[in-house]
C-alpha cells in the first residue's frame, strides 16, 4: 500500500507529526510524534467536545444566548469582537469558534462551562500530553499559563482519528463537534494542498475530498490538525511546527513542509498519480 515520506524540515523548527489511514489506524508517517509542542487554538477542540455534550445531554440549549465576563474580553482571531449584537446562541458561538477560532466566542464558552471543566476533557479522554490549558489572553504573563494549548503529532492525531469514527464520548457528540469543524476557513496550512474552496467545503469538494480540520497560529508556531476523506481513503492528521528562540520568523519552511505532507495526503485519499517526491 502507498506510504508518505517526509520533506526536509529545517533544523531550526522543532516538528511533531503523524499521519493515520483513519479506517484501520495504520501510521502512515511521523515523525517525533510524542514531542509536546504549543498547539495555540487547536485546544479548543476540547472546548468544543464539552458543549457538544452538555447540547446532546441537554445540559445547555442550543439557543441559549452567551455571556462575555468582561475579564475575558480580547480581539485578534475571530469575528464576534467586531460584530454589534454579540449575544449569540451557544450554537452559534461555538459555529464562530470552529469557523474562525474566535477567541471571544471562546472565552465565553470556557467561561460558561467552566475553564477546570474543560481543562479535563483531554485527561478524560485519556490524552496525557494534550489540552486546553487557559483562557485566551490579549497578553500572558509569567503568572498564567505558559500556553492556551498543547499536544503532541500522535494524541491528535489519534483525537481526529475517533472524532472522524464516532468515538469521542458518542457518534452524536462526534458528528457535533465535526459539523463545527466542517466551517473552518482557515486552510492556509496543510490543508492549503487539498485545493478546497476555504469558504465552502461542508460538503465533498475538489476531487471528491471531505475535510473537518482545526489550525492554531502564533508568531512561533503554526498547527493543523484534521480528519479528510476522498474516494481512495481517509486519513486523520497532526502537524505541529514550533520555533520559539529562533532569530527569526520561521513560518515559511514551516508551511512548506505541511503542504508537502499535505500533496501526499491528497493523493492518498483521492487515489490521484503521485509524483516522484523532490527529496
Amino acid at each position: 500500500m502507498m506510504s508518505l515520506q517526509l520533506p526536509p524540515f529545517d533544523p531550526r523548527i522543532t516538528f511533531s507529526l503523524q499521519v493515520l489511514d483513519a479506517a484501520d489506524g495504520r501510521v502512515l508517517v511521523s515523525h517525533a510524534p510524542d514531542t509536546v509542542c504549543e498547539t495555540a487554538s487547536v485546544g479548543k477542540v476540547f472546548l468544543l467536545i464539552e458543549v457538544a455534550r452538555r447540547l446532546v445531554e441537554g445540559e445547555l440549549a442550543p439557543d441559549q444566548r452567551i455571556e462575555i465576563p468582561e475579564e475575558h474580553r480580547v480581539a485578534d482571531s475571530g469575528l464576534l469582537y467586531r460584530m454589534l449584537d454579540q449575544r449569540l446562541t451557544v450554537w452559534d458561538a461555538a459555529l464562530l469558534v470552529g469557523a474562525v477560532s474566535d477567541n471571544l466566542a471562546t472565552n465565553a464558552l470556557i467561561a460558561l462551562c467552566g475553564l477546570e471543566v474543560v481543562q479535563g476533557m483531554a485527561p478524560f479522554l485519556g490524552y496525557t500530553d494534550t489540552s486546553l490549558l487557559d483562557y485566551i489572553r490579549d497578553e500572558r504573563t509569567e503568572d498564567m499559563p505558559w500556553t492556551p494549548s498543547f499536544g503532541t503529532g500522535s494524541e491528535l492525531s489519534d483525537l481526529m482519528r475517533r472524532l472522524g469514527a464516532g468515538e469521542i464520548l458518542s457518534p452524536e457528540i462526534s458528528a457535533q463537534v465535526m459539523e463545527w469543524l466542517a466551517a473552518d476557513t482557515d486552510t492556509s496550512m496543510l490543508a492549503d494542498s487539498f485545493l478546497l474552496d476555504p469558504l465552502a467545503h461542508v460538503e465533498p469538494e475538489y476531487q471528491g475530498m471531505v475535510l473537518r480540520h482545526k489550525t492554531g497560529s502564533t508568531s512561533v508556531a503554526r498547527i493543523d490538525v484534521g480528519h479528510v476523506s476522498g474516494p481512495a481513503g481517509a486519513v486523520a492528521y497532526a502537524v505541529a511546527a514550533n520555533w520559539k528562540g529562533a532569530s527569526e520568523d520561521l513560518r515559511a519552511p514551516a508551511v512548506d513542509a505541511m503542504r508537502a505532507i499535505g500533496e501526499q495526503i491528497r493523493a492518498y485519499v483521492t487515489g490521484a498519480e503521485r509524483a516522484e517526491a523532490p527529496w
